[in-house]
């Protein structure tokens, strides 16, 4: 009985590699500021609703006023992000990783062309 399995890669290896650097340096570059820019919003969000209660309950339509406008609009913006980094994995991420893992699978294949940084 053969195993056709290729055998288990070296993690080391494949952390230290220019494509796995590449990958986390731009996972890094749209987690990080999309991470400060909501937390950022999210504070303003909190600290309106502490200290500016005049503003905050300002009526627009009805009963339906500033804080709660702004309240929504955090949800939105948690869908917006999602559609953001989902595009963004589509598009710069996805690629690189499929590249990886065809080479551990298949490490007697070819090397695939590299795509620019």
């Amino acid at each position: 009985m053969t195993d056709d399995r290729p055998p288990d890669p070296d993690w080391a290896q494949v952390h230290e590699s220019a494509e796995f650097r590449q990958l986390r340096g731009r996972l890094r570059r749209f987690v990080f500021p999309m991470a400060a820019l909501f937390l950022a919003w999210y504070l303003l969000y909190v600290l309106l609703a502490d200290y500016a209660h005049g503003f905050m309950s300002t009526k627009i339509a009805g009963n339906f006023t500033v804080g709660l406008l702004l309240g929504l609009l955090q949800f939105v913006s948690t869908f917006l992000i999602t559609w953001l980094y989902v595009r963004y994995a589509n598009r710069k991420l996805d690629p690189i990783a499929e590249r990886i893992r065809s080479d551990l699978e298949h490490p007697e294949q070819p090397e695939h062309p590299k795509e620019p940084v």
